[in-house]
């Protein structure tokens, strides 16, 4: 029994995303020409890479190098679940393929979070903006275990930059901003940039312009445009993907955010009519 889903993200640097699951199939040896990313979710893998065997377990990340000769086989009869994401060669470096394969697999809590978290903004209708943020996050990390020299994270503090990036969201709201282009316009990595701006704005890049799309959106709505146009209107994917932020923003729809416009002025209206009667006494007019 199998069950697989895939797709290619619009994200730099990344070329497949694949969720799977399999009871009894086996991979024949092959190889990839991106680098394999791989997270277990349920049950375990036994595997050779370069003629060597391996494991990889719930606890552990999985980096398979580009060009390397590999197979793979559930542990146990009951199969195994697992989560890929296939890397373009250029993003960890051709340098770096020896290490490796001779550690594939390493044990760290911070950098699962962080792929995990990747996953989740991968989606097909994730924010664009945060899957390159996380992306850049989980490349630091692999890079530094390949380089054998894992540090915590920098502190940063570069509030010109982040008000310049912020003045570049705001000029944006519906077309985005790569982080790539950000960061190259002045120089740095894509992590710096969004250190530098969530530690000057109090939040990071994507989650400011997520919350600026959403005060778009809701002009446009209470303005009297159909919640279908709005959404590409204020830069959301689709609907669906303008819906879901907008509940998580105002716990409403778009719709029936729309839809309120018009009993707000339905009131208004009865307080109006409700404030002039004609007075039983004089027959007078009488604003009260």
């Amino acid at each position: 029994m199998s069950e697989v889903l895939a797709w290619r993200p619009a994200v730099p640097g990344l070329t497949e995303v694949l969720h799977a699951s399999f009871t009894d199939h086996v991979y024949p040896p092959h190889t990839h020409d991106a680098w394999t990313l791989l997270l277990v979710d349920d049950g375990a893998v036994r595997y050779d890479l370069d003629r060597h065997a391996h494991g990889a377990t719930r606890s552990l990340v999985t980096l398979l190098p580009p060009g390397v000769p590999h197979d793979g086989r559930s542990q146990s009869p009951a199969g195994f679940r697992k989560r890929v994401l296939y890397l373009e060669p250029g993003t960890l470096g051709a340098h770096r393929v020896g290490t490796a394969v001779d550690q594939p697999a390493v044990d760290d809590a911070a950098l699962r979070a962080r792929l995990s978290a990747l996953h989740r903004a991968l989606a097909p209708d994730g924010d664009a903006l945060e899957a390159e943020s996380r992306l850049g996050f989980v490349l630091e990390r692999l890079g530094q275990h390949l380089d054998r020299a894992v540090a915590p994270p920098p502190a940063v503090r570069d509030d010109a930059l982040a008000d310049r990036v912020r003045e570049l969201l705001d000029a944006r709201v519906t077309e985005g901003l790569a982080l790539a282009e950000a960061a190259a316009l002045f120089g740095v990595h894509p992590t710096h940039v969004v250190r530098a701006f969530t530690r000057r704005h109090g939040l990071p890049p994507h989650r400011y312009l997520t919350g600026r799309r959403i005060d778009l959106a809701r002009r446009l709505l209470l303005a009297g445009m159909p919640a279908a146009e709005v959404a590409t209107a204020a830069g959301f994917v689709d609907q669906s993907h303008l819906t879901r932020h907008f509940r998580r923003m105002l716990a409403t729809t778009p719709a029936a955010y729309a839809r309120s416009a018009g009993r707000a002025s339905a009131r208004a209206a009865t307080a109006r009519s409700s404030s002039r009667r004609i007075s039983p006494l004089n027959g007078l007019t009488t604003v009260q």
